[in-house]
């Protein structure tokens, strides 16, 4: 057990040395990635309806790739059991992205109140989790978090449909804005492993 436990321990090691390898050898291009991120992110804080529109464009553009590649993928195995269902999703996928491509407003309001419902179930499910935890270290922390989506879900819905316009273009922005800083702090860690490497 404890041979197994060095095992490990020594792997997690050589796995973390080549995670700070590859940091310090590429720390300047992830630190570019990162600060472009940021001012992307920034950006779109500005203009969170017109990247609202973009988004529900490019997931909708996605949705009909996805739909061909399945509706192909159905055909060239046609020989499945499951060939109908695969049709089924197929066309599901490209009705869909026919419809977030035209109509992207619409598709955002709609998309919306999809966010809002999710972020209020996964609160009220985050709330009870943490009362049946009561007690244990950290349950508090659980229940802020469910409280704070459960008030975030119910202020989208509070404005909704007008929220459809600006909620998924701040969210995107909020989450290039996340990226961008986790780039650049990893990107300083790399710096620094590649300042303290020997030559």
């Amino acid at each position: 057990m404890a041979e197994r436990a060095e095992d490990l321990s020594q792997e997690q090691r050589a796995r973390a040395g080549l995670i700070a390898a590859a940091l310090a050898k590429g720390w300047g291009w992830l630190l570019a990635l990162g600060i472009i991120s940021i001012i992307l992110g920034a950006i779109g804080l500005g203009m969170t309806a017109a990247l609202t529109i973009v988004s529900v464009i490019f997931f909708g553009a996605l949705l009909l790739v996805g739909g061909v590649i399945q509706l192909f993928d159905a055909f060239k195995h046609s020989g499945w059991k499951s060939t109908f269902w695969h049709v089924l999703i197929a066309l599901l996928y490209l009705v869909g992205g026919i419809i977030l491509v035209g109509d992207p407003v619409g598709g955002s309001v709609a998309l919306t109140l999809v966010v809002a419902a999710m972020l209020i179930a996964s609160g009220v499910f985050r709330a009870v989790m943490a009362f049946h935890a009561k007690g244990m270290a950290g349950w508090g922390w659980l229940l802020f978090g469910a409280i704070l989506s459960i008030v975030l879900g119910l202020m989208i819905l509070s404005s909704w449909p007008v929220s459809g316009l600006w909620v998924i273009g701040l969210f995107v922005a909020i989450e290039l804005i996340i990226n961008g800083w986790s780039c650049v702090i990893m990107a300083l860690v790399g710096r620094r492993a590649a300042k303290a490497a020997p030559a």
